[in-house]
């Protein structure tokens, strides 16, 4: 039985370090995990209810699919002034809907984030968090933030911070337990590799 994660980047900066951190991840998963970038966030239209009827954008329907045939979440958010970026949260309202009954509800889902300040993103990954649970997601509490993004990364694409890239493993754990795997260390499972 294959996982399925679905990761979504927050930035849709070219070279986004959120962007970067996912495929961190990716490279670090056990096998029997697919971790399955979405690419769709910029064709996402503006949330508007008057949309949100039959002929759905088709942007919307892809996402809410995408989501539904996931068995768990993973979302990378930057932070812009303190907050999430309105595109992420876009795609949240989109995927929120129909409420309450929508893709969201229930799926397990965890929240990590990196930014070039020293903070890597704590106020985007709580608010977003709240939200993702308000719409009903299974939202972990844990929380991995990257700081200092700009210098974070190897040039290999992982994260030079051992501790970090081991608070990312056990989150990243914790959400593949929850989304139905046995318990696998990531890092035991790496070396395996």
């Amino acid at each position: 039985m294959t996982i399925r994660i679905l990761g979504i980047s927050g930035s849709l900066r070219r070279g986004s370090h959120n962007s970067e951190l996912l495929r961190a991840v990716a490279r670090s998963l056990p096998p029997g995990v697919e971790l399955q970038i979405y690419d769709g966030l910029a064709e996402l239209p503006h949330y508007n209810e008057d949309l949100d009827i039959e002929p759905i954008p088709a942007p919307a329907v892809a996402l809410r699919r995408s989501v539904a045939q996931a068995d768990g979440l993973l979302i990378a958010t930057p932070e812009y002034n303190g907050s999430v970026p309105g595109v992420l949260k876009n795609a949240i309202d989109w995927a929120s809907r129909p409420f309450p009954d929508n893709a969201l509800r229930g799926k397990p889902t965890a929240v990590i984030g990196a930014s070039t300040s020293l903070f890597g993103a704590v106020w985007a990954q709580a608010q977003l968090r709240k939200a993702l649970q308000i719409a009903g997601a299974d939202v972990l509490d844990g929380e991995v933030p990257v700081g200092q993004a700009h210098t974070a990364f190897t040039r290999h694409g992982s994260l030079g911070d051992p501790e970090i890239q081991a608070a990312l493993e056990d989150l990243v754990g914790m959400l593949l337990a929850r989304a139905g795997m046995s318990p696998t260390p990531l890092a035991v499972a790496e070396g395996a590799a």
